[in-house]
């Protein structure tokens, strides 16, 4: 029997939701490339899987934003945005803190979600999942672009055959009413043009940086013999978040839920048996901003106390009205400059764009640096290296110019910025060499 779908709002977005058991540790289980919340229920490996999972906890499903039964949208959300929707699926939900469970894909955004939100995140679990998608000279298992160029074209050309079906379990292959299933599935779950965006947003997420500041429990599934994502890719993952188990199972399907389930489900529930609520988190992810007025000394010499005084306040003013549009919470001012923190980088540069666009008119040019890493949280404020990298970052920006991390701009996959690469730099008092990119806008701005 199909559990009753229910929808929470995101923003102005209608997310579909399910709530299955009452077990005594909440689940979020986060979807991989494509789902449907009640399409799912008719596969029988599937169905049996979710209904294990739901007698050791109180398990709850979601389509993400464009797939499934949740609203479809123009263009595939970043990972920040999806990360608000995990938020408002646990709030309608009555969910104050769970375990999140990430499958492929949905894995990198709970990696981002359990280091953002510790006090939200008592767990973290994925199977068959990846910190980047694509091969790098570094990090040679990864997708070739021509492999996932061909995937985009299959999509766009072949949306919902039978043909991917073998790809990510070969050992359904052969079972005619699996075969049929996924293809419908995959129908149900986006239309082609979604599918191929949700594809290159994927095909652009690197959260490799990030891993080392998960500090929540952490157990990582994959397939020794996962035909679609090499289980290095797993083994990349569990090796650099602190602590984190890793588990493989002996399958060659890339859904844990085919092949030597009996182990993964087994894992599951000793990890989950073993979790328990932990203290206030101490550290946070969060992308820090920084901005200050260019030539503030020259500026307030020309125009005196008073009308220095009133042109700051005009600054201030839009500065704190930008970081309220943007949810970012002011950490500190000083004079003329700012740190503010945010839980979505992509929000942040929008943000500092903002401020910049707004002072122009007030006859100031700004600077502004961001980066994204973990904090130090000490009451109301922020410390620690990825706030003093965020100083360094501004203190190299020009007039005008918002700059920032490597570590930023890899988090806005499919945000709709661009960048210019300002090439490595050497950040003071920061260990090693920094590539840095200014924000690309249009000339009105």
């Amino acid at each position: 029997m199909t559990p009753e779908t229910r929808y929470a709002k995101s923003g102005t977005v209608s997310i579909a939701y399910q709530v299955v058991g009452d077990g005594p540790i909440d689940l979020v289980m986060v979807p991989g490339f494509i789902s449907n919340v009640e399409i799912g229920w008719e596969e029988p490996n599937y169905a049996k899987f979710l209904m294990r999972l739901a007698a050791i906890s109180r398990l709850i499903l979601f389509d993400k934003r464009g797939t499934g039964l949740s609203d479809r949208v123009a263009e595939i959300a970043p990972l920040e945005v999806r990360m608000d929707d995990v938020r408002a699926v646990m709030d309608a939900a009555g969910s104050q803190r769970a375990a999140v469970f990430g499958i492929s894909e949905g894995g990198s955004m709970s990696a981002l979600f359990a280091s953002t939100y510790p006090d939200r995140t008592s767990a973290l679990i994925t199977a068959g999942s990846f910190a980047r998608a694509c091969w790098a000279p570094d990090y040679e298992w990864g997708v070739p672009l021509t492999a996932i160029d061909a995937m985009i074209a299959h999509v766009e050309q072949e949306w919902g055959s039978t043909a991917r079906a073998a790809a990510n379990a070969p050992s359904m292959a052969n079972d005619p009413d699996y075969v049929r299933w996924y293809g419908r599935h995959l129908r149900m779950g986006a239309s082609p043009a979604s599918a191929a965006m949700i594809i290159r947003m994927t095909r652009d997420i690197d959260i490799r940086h990030l891993l080392p500041a998960i500090r929540v429990p952490t157990l990582v599934l994959h397939g020794t013999r996962d035909a679609f994502i090499d289980v290095r890719h797993g083994r990349y993952m569990a090796a650099r978040i602190p602590d984190a188990k890793l588990v493989e199972l002996n399958s060659p399907d890339h859904f844990p839920w085919l092949t030597d389930t009996d182990t993964a489900v087994s894992a599951i529930a000793d990890f989950l048996a073993k979790v328990r609520a932990d203290a206030e988190p101490d550290r946070v992810l969060a992308t820090v901003l920084f901005t200050d007025i260019v030539g503030a000394t020259e500026k307030a010499a020309s125009l005196g106390d008073r009308g220095w005084h009133g042109l700051l306040d005009q600054h201030h003013a839009a500065v704190r009205r930008n970081l309220a549009r943007f949810r970012g919470r002011e950490i500190d001012n000083a004079g003329d400059g700012f740190l503010a923190a945010f839980d979505g980088p992509a929000r942040a540069v929008r943000c500092a764009c903002a401020i910049s666009d707004e002072m122009r008119p007030l006859g100031l040019e700004i600077r502004a640096g961001l980066h994204t890493g973990e904090c130090e949280v000490m009451g109301e404020k922020l410390g620690g290296i990825a706030v003093h990298t965020g100083a360094r970052v501004a203190a190299l920006a020009g007039a005008g110019e918002v700059l920032v991390s490597s570590t930023v701009k890899d988090l806005v996959a499919g945000s709709g910025l661009s960048f210019s690469d300002r090439g490595a730099k050497s950040l003071k008092g920061v260990p090693g060499e920094w590539r840095l990119y200014a924000v690309e806008r249009s000339p009105a701005s």
